[in-house]
């Protein structure tokens, strides 16, 4: 997409500069929770991508468990997620669905 990567697209839709692609925010936090746990246990993640992340953002990436749950006989917990700026505007939040065993 021409806005993240030239200066003059984005300035001709009104943005000062290029700026990070949602997907690259959603990656950090599918590295998040693949530290977290292995990739293999991961059933599901979704987001959705609430805020724009200029250049120079500094983006911190946060998850709690907010549920342990059981489905199909399979003990999951729901992770809460985010990534946010160094203002603490969230740019990106969602959950994901981590099997237990």
């Amino acid at each position: 997409v021409p806005l993240h990567i030239d200066i003059d697209a984005a300035r001709k839709a009104g943005m000062p500069d290029v700026f990070g692609h949602g997907m690259l925010s959603m990656a950090y936090l599918g590295r998040l929770l693949t530290n977290w746990a292995p990739q293999s246990r991961l059933r599901s993640f979704d987001v959705r991508f609430a805020g724009i992340t200029h250049l120079a953002n500094v983006v911190t990436c946060t998850g709690k468990v907010a549920e342990k749950l059981e489905r199909d006989g399979e003990k999951l917990v729901r992770i809460e997620i985010s990534a946010a700026n160094q203002y603490g505007q969230i740019k990106t939040v969602g959950d994901a669905f981590i099997a237990l065993d």
